[in-house]
């Protein structure tokens, strides 16, 4: 089966109702993003960063996954499909993407602080101050904070640069690193970019621009692949 490599970012989630950060004005659902989604912000006030991610839980455990979803999953029936997602909710995996590379994090999963190999699957929403890991250290999001390496980059890398088609999807491609996954795409594979605002990309003589949300420019994806 031909490889399918999905780049896939919040514009996906948020069909799905689930509200997402925008840097045009620096904050995320009324939180300043340095004091919810930083190092510092974390040192600063531990028990404020976690509240914020236990409503994010809160919100996202209610959401279903949306028709862009399903139809990455449904490719599986005909291809060798991997999402690659900037995303932290689990929509993909409930929709039935069986190969899911989380670039940011889990939102469902807490680490220890101690030891970042320390993860663990959350069973609810909330995680409190005095939850702490087996070694006895509080534990934290399992989120790539803003300043933080992204550790799933060098797979993410090495699965786009066996990508025999590439699709980017819900993203306006300038956030980095994953903006720069496309630059790692063969340059014989085609390449379709779903966005209704049209991020500016280079041009190159297989890349397709779809100006359409993403419910809505995956089923011009999928036909295109004949899917």
């Amino acid at each position: 089966m031909k490889k399918i490599v999905v780049l896939s970012g919040a514009g996906v989630s948020a069909e799905s109702g689930l509200k997402t950060f925008r840097d045009s004005d620096g904050l995320w659902e009324g939180y300043d993003v340095m004091e919810v989604a930083t190092p510092e912000g974390w040192r600063k006030n531990p028990a404020l960063v976690l509240e914020f991610y236990n409503q994010r839980r809160k919100q996202a455990q209610n959401a279903q996954p949306n028709a862009a979803h399903f139809a990455l999953a449904e490719l599986e029936k005909q291809f060798d499909v991997t999402i690659v997602t900037q995303n932290v909710d689990s929509l993909h995996e409930k929709a039935g993407s069986s190969k899911v590379i989380h670039l940011h994090g889990q939102l469902f999963q807490s680490r220890s602080t101690a030891d970042e190999n320390l993860i663990y699957d959350m069973d609810g929403w909330e995680l409190k101050m005095g939850d702490k890991c087996k070694k006895g250290s509080q534990l934290r999001p399992n989120i790539v904070w803003f300043g933080e390496a992204v550790p799933m980059m060098v797979a993410a890398t090495k699965m786009t640069k066996t990508a025999e088609i590439f699709i980017v999807v819900g993203t306006s491609l300038s956030v980095y690193p994953a903006a720069s996954l496309i630059d790692c795409v063969p340059t014989t594979a085609p390449i379709y970019v779903v966005d209704p605002n049209m991020p500016t990309i280079a041009t190159r003589p297989n890349l397709t621009l779809i100006h359409e949300k993403a419910t809505t420019g995956i089923k011009e994806v999928l036909k295109k692949l004949n899917f």
